[in-house]
């Protein structure tokens, strides 16, 4: 057998009480090619875990002088960067979840499958070291304040783990940003990184988009095709705007994640995928469960890592660098600054579309521009009072209140649009609504692509 030298020189600790799981773990690990310590309680990992360096702890739940989970808060509380799986009881979500919260790098359901612990075992050989930088040309959060360094510590510990991660914040704020560079620090970064906005599909196509279809499965299904998990088998699949789900799709999600199996449309037997899960989207995810738009047990499966972009309005000493930043990548070899009025315009205003809406302000004001100086005028900043409320406009003609309130909307669309060049799902997350909302309102009002 062929040993990888990664692999031969790892070193596993397996805990459980159990001789007969040991035995099979243990058997399994040594094929691989790896070195395994045992320890049957709580006490004994702890003690081989101060005398030995492990590159993975795998430890069953329930120990006799304890849980398993003592011993991944004690890896965790003392950072020693040791990836740590749980073995849960079958069909004990429960407990999975409390681990993952707790730093589990991933967990594996009894009777452990041969199959899942070598995927478990081959990820965590390529996890990067805890110090890798993320690769170039990959765009990276910018900003030195306190809530900037909160995202990106806790980016850095969430993605040594497989956890699913649900990143919260307004249109604008880097979700996805957010979830590439996860991806970037994780051992999943050579793996496809599948982006999918849950409001862009149809209800009527979502199951076979995400699942795929055999051929005849419906009319017009001429061949097989894979899904959007099939496609992002081994690595990752971001769900951006998953409050847009429709609930009978969201019971097919959450036996996807929980089982690590699909069914293609028209299929008769499950395949298993090996995905991570990241979601994201700008509505309050607890307050749709509330109100019965969205399943509490996906919440729970999805929201395991909870990840809070803050609003530039929040950072405001970054929005210097992050402007300037813009501006360098933006102008090219052209030599443009941003005057200090501009500067200081620009830290008054509360940018309601977040990074995005700076970064297009920044693009027109290069085009307004002129001898390489921006000045207030050319930022076109939507008027304010510069105290973060909106001035109040005059009552004179806004009779009757259905033409003006199309009116408003039509403008703000038309805004948004021009803003992103006429790319509707960017134009929705400016807006803050849906893909299908923003399709509905523009055929209401009459917008096409062509309108200026």
């Amino acid at each position: 057998m062929n040993v990888d030298r990664q692999a031969s020189t790892a070193r596993v600790l397996v805990v459980d009480d159990e001789p007969d799981i040991l035995e099979l773990i243990e058997l399994a690990l040594l094929r691989m090619g790896l070195q395994v310590d045992r320890a049957s309680n709580v006490q004994e990992a702890l003690q081989q875990l101060n005398t030995k360096t492990y590159q993975l702890c795998l430890t069953d739940m329930r120990l006799p002088d304890g849980e398993g989970l003592e011993v991944v808060q004690y890896i965790i509380a003392r950072n020693m960067h040791v990836p740590v799986a749980v073995i849960t009881a079958h069909g004990n979500m429960e407990n999975a979840i409390f681990a993952l919260k707790a730093g589990a790098f991933d967990y594996l359901p009894k009777p452990v499958a041969l199959t899942q612990l070598r995927a478990l075992v081959n990820a965590v050989l390529k996890l990067p070291p805890p110090s890798a930088t993320v690769r170039k040309g990959v765009r990276t959060l910018l900003g030195l304040s306190p809530a900037m360094e909160k995202v990106r510590d806790l980016i850095d510990r969430v993605a040594r783990s497989q956890a699913p991660v649900h990143i919260s914040g307004e249109s604008g704020s880097g979700k996805e940003l957010a979830a590439r560079l996860i991806v970037e620090k994780s051992a999943r970064r050579d793996q496809p990184f599948i982006t999918v906005n849950c409001g862009a599909i149809p209800e009527t196509l979502m199951e076979s988009e995400f699942f795929g279809y055999r051929k005849g499965a419906f009319t017009g299904a001429e061949k097989d095709r894979e899904g959007l998990f099939q496609a992002a088998n081994g690595g990752t699949l971001f769900l951006d705007e998953v409050a847009d789900l429709p609930l009978s799709m969201q019971v097919k999600l959450l036996r996807v994640i929980q089982e690590k199996k699909v069914r293609k449309v028209g299929a008769t037997q499950e395949e298993p995928v090996d995905v991570r899960i990241i979601s994201a989207t700008h509505n309050a995810l607890a307050e749709q469960v509330q109100q019965g738009k969205f399943r509490q047990d996906l919440y729970y499966r999805l929201n395991v890592i909870t990840l809070l972009m803050p609003p530039l309005r929040a950072m405001r000493d970054d929005i210097t660098e992050v402007a300037n930043h813009f501006l360098a990548r933006l102008c090219g070899d052209a030599k443009v600054e941003l005057a200090s009025s501009a500067l200081k315009a620009l830290q008054q205003y509360d940018f309601p579309g977040n990074v995005r809406e700076l970064e297009n302000i920044i693009e027109r004001a290069l085009a307004l521009c002129s001898d390489g100086i921006i000045v207030p005028a050319d930022l076109q900043l939507t008027p304010t009072d510069f105290s973060g409320m909106t001035a109040k406009p005059s009552v004179a003609g806004k009779y009757p209140l259905t033409d003006y309130l199309d009116s408003v909307e039509r403008a703000a669309i038309l805004e948004a649009l021009q803003q992103t060049n006429f790319n509707r799902t960017a134009a929705a997350k400016v807006l803050g609504v849906t893909f299908r909302a923003l399709r509905y309102r523009m055929d209401r009002l009459g917008i096409t692509d062509k309108d200026e």
